[in-house]
Order: C-alpha cells, then structure tokens, then sequence
C-alpha cells in the first residue's frame, strides 16, 4: 500500500475507533492505550499521526463536524428541501437519532460540550466553530422562511437560530440525564411553536 494512503488509512482506524469509545464513555474517561489497543495500532505510533491527546480531540471534532455537514447536506446544501421544512426536518432528524439511542450517528458535539471546554481551548474552538456552523445553516434556512412568507419578518432569523440550537442541546443534555426522551419530544414541540409565528 502506497505510503500516504496506509498513513491516512491508519489515522482514520484510530478516529474512527476513539470516537465510538468516547460516545460511549467520554473524552477523558478513555485513554490512548485502549483506543490503541482497539484500533489494532502499536502504542508507539500514536504521536505518529497526533501531537497529543487534545491534537487527536481537535482532529476528531474537526472529523466529526466535516461528517456531520455532509450528513445535513440534503436538507441545507444544494438542491435542498430549504426553508422551514429543512428546518423542523433536521430537528425531528435530531430526535429520532436521539430516541434510537444510535451511537454511531450520536452527537459528538452533545457528548463534549460540556466535558472538553474547560480541559481544552483548541477543543473548545472546533466545537465552537463546528457549532457556529450548524447555526448558520439554520439561520440561512430561517432567511428563505422569511421570504416565502411562512415565518414572521419580525423574527431575527440568526438570534432564533441560535436559540433553537441552543434549547435542543439542551434537551440533549437533560435527556441523557434524566434517561428520557420527553425533554427533546418537548423541544420539538416548542420548535413547532416558534417556527409557526406570523405577521399578523
């Protein structure tokens, strides 16, 4: 195997493998050696393709938001459904992911939030970043609602954006907690409701 293509195909074994581990447990209740071991890598390796543990957090995180974008592209990228539909989509999308309990599509950003931002700035400025992302795909959205009409031009499309984002990691957070999903069927509701105000 050529080189370049063995180094990136290592790499991603290891992202891959540290992710499902930190779903599952968190970043700082998982150690290198394990996901090492996991990934079938020699432990020697790792500084090999990350300069530390926070290096590997920020590549994951930067993974994970370039997956996730892609994952979203339907509903905000280019022949999109668009508008107030793509908007209620993602966060009904948000919420059966969530109900299924599917580690492989949980939100890493979720998980993290409010784990990493005080072990690491860099971490902190790819979620943020990541996050920061995400709410502008929702305010552009909000904007085409606006003008067809289906949502208030009263509304400040980025400030509700950001808003919503901000209630549904919330729910996230409170469901994980409480081992329920009624804070994030609530926050359906609630989206519902916000996204149905018109001029009068």
């Amino acid at each position: 195997m050529d080189r370049t293509l063995q180094y990136q195909d290592t790499r991603e074994r290891i992202l891959s493998v540290g992710e499902g581990l930190i779903l599952a447990r968190g970043f700082s209740a998982v150690g290198l050696s394990e996901i090492l071991s996991k990934a079938e890598v020699p432990k020697g390796s790792f500084y090999h393709y990350f300069r530390s543990k926070e290096g590997f957090g920020v590549a994951l995180l930067e993974r994970y938001f370039q997956d996730y974008d892609s994952r979203i592209a339907g509903l905000f990228g280019p022949g999109r459904k668009g508008g107030k539909e793509a908007v209620l989509a993602y966060f009904h999308q948000w919420l059966e992911i969530q109900s299924a309990n599917d580690l492989h599509h949980s939100c890493l950003a979720v998980k993290l939030a409010a784990e990493v931002c005080d072990l690491s700035e860099a971490m902190r400025e790819e979620l943020s970043a990541g996050m920061k992302h995400i709410v502008s795909c929702l305010a552009k959205a909000l904007g085409e609602a606006q003008t067809s009409g289906s949502l208030s031009q009263n509304a400040d499309v980025e400030e509700l954006a950001e808003s919503l984002y901000a209630m549904w990691i919330g729910a996230s957070l409170m469901a994980r907690a409480n081992g329920s999903n009624l804070p994030l069927e609530r926050a359906y509701r609630q989206t519902r409701i916000m996204l149905e105000a018109k001029d009068a």
